[in-house]
């Protein structure tokens, strides 16, 4: 806060207080405000300004008010408050209700104390005794988030059989409705809420799941699934949502036995998505997930190799032909990490096919073809015409079977450079893949150049982190390397990981390039533990020494490091 904007924030707040002064009535009260020519929502607009800590500030109006002052460790964020207070004020306004057990009133938190409006809709709405109290801004916003559930204003509305309305910028915001009725255009403001919010938390899949009694909507972030709050009764709203959802994904909303499939463009707050659609027919009612697919620009630096894993990429890269598989179990980021790869790869001089199922992420300058078993356009009868198309690199969502995986294999050996993914727990476990898929041992050591084994680990959060140590003698049993044992650390809780420690995911690998020397085992039949020793001698990094790397480097922690490593 600047030396010249203070003395003006001073002279507005006074005005404020003279405006809200015991004593005062409503008529004399908005006198005064439009005496200062300011809105009552000039808190906020103070809030915005650069420099203005929230809590620091807000506690100094809070004393200068007289009001009491809530941290954020007071208050209850996960509390119901459906049966205690409209949702529709309590969102609208920002105001979070608390019991007051000495009056046997509420006690309402707001970081705006000179917001009349919203005291004029409590004074109409409340018959009970009311004391002001205040608190920042992200403690109400968040615990009203928790208490009421994402959507609670648009469900209360259809509910109680109220107009819709549009609720403040920090909990919802508008959404474009074209002449539904009020009930459908009540459902799609929900679900945009439902996406917005997923989108917030940094989601990467929605579940929306019906119970016995109720239904239940869970987001996957980072790798993990967490229930959001949702208002109470949804199992009301079950049949509506699921419509909708089926509707906007062009569905048939009159099939509800068979599984189905589809996808849904939005565009939410500037931000283009794309969603993939999954129907699953359960004992009780549909399930529904959805896919989010970000548009996203897909860095090779965004990937954080460690400099020397990036170089040896790089180079697999400039090889004129070959195969470069990346293998690992589903979730494991295969598909961002081939996008990553084409995205390099793709310049003027260059033309690219891929054959996908489905198009996840659409690239410009290069040809996606989806398959669609249905008219017998597979993943086989594809890449022959791709070959037919003058590719210089190709790129195979999946190598699912023999087929598939031969003609690869000769547009390798033709001079092509050939792209995809393998399920397998580790590189090595990619050349038992395709010897098992009846691919010829010579053929694979031949063609293929590396493969690269890959998991995702959640990344710690940098603001929370705190250092940790373990016992040595677990250190050694888990091989964890004796230099760097003083720089391990554990996640901790901020507002910025929303308390779980965590910020997002980053990949760890191993590559195994084939060599001449290992390409004779292969040839040879050699069996994985056999080659292994081999690969490892002449430079491959097992996975988890290179998870322990980004441990030392303060990254992630063992536990995500050993969880993710278990099997490879």
């Amino acid at each position: 806060m600047n030396q010249r904007t203070a003395p003006r924030l001073v002279e507005i707040l006074s005005s404020l207080a003279d405006a809200v002064a015991p004593g005062r009535g409503p008529e004399a009260q908005t006198a005064a405000l439009d005496a200062t020519q300011v809105q009552s929502s000039v808190i906020g607009a103070i809030l915005d300004l650069p420099g203005v800590p929230d809590e620091a500030f807000l506690s100094e109006v809070a004393k200068w008010l007289g009001l009491a002052y809530h941290e954020e460790d007071d208050v209850e964020m996960g509390e119901a408050l459906h049966n205690r207070f409209p949702a529709r004020i309590a969102l609208r306004h920002r105001i979070l209700p608390l019991s007051n057990e000495e009056t046997g009133g509420l006690t309402l938190l707001t970081f705006d104390p000179f917001d009349l409006n919203a005291k004029q809709s409590i004074g109409a709405e409340i018959n009970k005794p009311v004391t002001w109290a205040m608190a920042s801004r992200h403690t109400i916003v968040e615990a009203l988030r928790q208490g009421y559930g994402v959507g609670a204003s648009n469900f209360d509305a259809l509910i109680e059989g109220r107009e819709d309305f549009i609720a403040n910028d920090d909990m919802a915001q508008e959404v474009n409705v074209l002449d539904e009725e009020d009930e459908d255009a009540t459902v799609l403001s929900f679900v945009n809420q439902v996406f917005r919010e997923a989108l917030k938390q940094r989601a990467t899949d929605i579940h929306v799941e019906p119970l016995e009694n109720d239904l239940r909507i869970r987001y996957r972030v980072d790798g993990a699934l967490e229930e959001i709050t949702v208002p109470p009764n949804m199992r009301m709203l079950q049949s509506s949502l699921i419509s909708r959802l089926k509707i906007m994904a062009n569905l048939d909303i009159a099939e509800r036995r068979l599984p189905q499939d589809g996808r849904i463009n939005l565009e939410l707050d500037g931000n283009p998505i794309d969603v993939r659609v999954a129907t699953i027919p359960s004992v009780n009612g549909e399930s529904v997930s959805l896919r989010l697919l970000r548009r996203e620009s897909f860095d090779f630096d965004k990937l954080q190799f460690e400099p020397h894993i990036g170089k040896q990429i790089r180079e697999l890269l400039a090889m004129p032909n070959g195969i470069v598989l990346v293998t690992g179990p589903t979730g494991s980021g295969k598909s961002t990490t081939l996008y990553t790869f084409l995205r390099e790869l793709n310049t003027k001089d260059t033309r690219i096919v891929t054959i996908e199922d489905p198009v996840e992420n659409k690239l410009d300058g290069i040809v996606q073809i989806a398959v669609k078993p249905e008219i017998d356009l597979t993943f086989a009868a594809g890449l022959r015409s791709i070959l037919r198309g003058d590719p210089n690199i190709v790129m195979i969502g999946e190598m699912r079977d023999l087929e598939t995986t031969e003609i690869a294999i000769r547009a390798a050996l033709t001079g092509h450079l050939v792209f995809s993914t393998l399920h397998t727990n580790d590189s090595i476990g990619g050349i038992t893949r395709l010897v098992d898929m009846g691919v010829e041992p010579f053929l694979v050591s031949t063609s293929v150049r590396a493969f690269l084994a890959q998991r995702l680990v959640r990344t710690l959060c940098p603001h929370c982190r705190v250092p940790t140590n373990y016992e040595d003698s677990h250190l050694d049993t888990i091989g964890f390397p004796k230099e760097g044992r003083d720089k391990i650390f554990r996640p901790g809780a901020c507002r910025d990981c929303r308390n779980t420690g965590f910020v997002g995911r980053m990949s760890i690998v191993e590559i195994c390039q084939i060599t001449p020397e290992l390409g004779e085992l292969i040839t040879a039949g050699k069996q994985p533990s056999e080659i292994k020793p081999l690969a490892v001698a002449q430079g491959m990094v097992p996975m988890r020494d290179y998870g322990w790397a980004k441990v030392i480097a303060g990254q992630t922690t063992i536990e995500e490091v050993i969880t993710a490593t278990a099997t490879s």
